[in-house]
C-alpha cells in the first residue's frame, strides 16, 4: 500500500471476491490494475530498429521501442510516442502484432508491426544507442526481455503478410526471465 494513507486496510469489499485496499473511514476502494505497455517492431526494409537501454531494468541490453501507455492516450499514439522518445524517429503502424501477458509484472503488452517513416533515428534519453539490424545480426544473447524475443519472431513469421491475426504468449511462456 505504498502511497496510501494509513487508514487504508486490506480486505474483500462487499460484493467483491478479491482482497483490495479499502479506506477504513469512508469505504473507498483503491483498485490496482495491470500496467499497459505499448511498443513496436519497427522495420526499414528487411532490417529491425532496436534500442540499447540506458535505464534499468536491463540497462545495456537491446530492446524494441516500447514503454508504458499514458493516461488518456490511445495505444497507437503511445507506440508512436515511445518510438519518438527512445529512437527519435517517426513510425507508421501497420497493425497489432501481438498482445502479451506478463502476470508476474502485472503487465499487458500491445506490440505493433511498424515501419520507419523516413530515414532518421537517434538515441533518445532512455537509449544508449539505436541501430538497424539485419535478422542474422540481432544480438540475441543481449535481448532485454522475453517478450522482445517473442515479438521479433512473431514479426518474422508475418513480415510479408498484408493481414494477420495478433499473436499472444508462446505456449507455456509467462515472461519470466530467463525464458523457461
Amino acid at each position: 500500500m505504498i502511497g496510501l494513507p494509513p487508514n487504508f486496510v486490506r480486505r474483500v469489499p462487499e460484493g467483491d471476491n478479491v482482497e483490495r485496499s479499502v479506506c477504513g473511514q469512508c469505504g473507498h476502494i483503491h483498485y490496482t490494475n495491470p500496467k499497459i505497455v505499448v511498443g513496436s517492431v519497427v522495420s526499414s526494409g528487411s532490417r529491425i530498429l532496436m534500442c540499447r537501454r540506458a535505464i534499468e531494468p536491463r540497462k545495456g541490453f537491446w530492446t524494441l521501442p516500447a514503454g508504458y501507455l499514458e493516461e488518456r492516450e490511445t495505444p497507437e499514439h503511445g507506440a508512436r510516442r515511445e518510438a519518438r522518445e527512445e529512437a527519435e524517429c517517426d513510425i507508421v503502424l501497420d497493425g497489432l502484432l501481438a498482445v502479451y501477458s506478463i502476470p508476474r509484472l502485472s503487465q499487458v503488452q500491445l506490440m505493433y508491426r511498424a515501419r520507419l517513416s523516413g530515414e532518421s533515428f537517434a538515441a533518445g534519453p532512455e537509449s544508449l544507442e539505436v541501430r538497424l539490424f539485419d535478422w542474422d545480426d540481432i544480438p540475441w544473447a543481449e535481448i532485454a526481455f522475453p517478450s522482445v524475443h517473442w515479438a521479433l519472431h512473431h514479426w518474422r513469421e508475418i513480415r510479408h503478410l498484408q493481414a494477420f491475426a495478433p499473436f499472444s504468449n508462446p505456449p507455456g511462456q509467462t515472461g519470466d526471465f530467463p525464458p523457461r
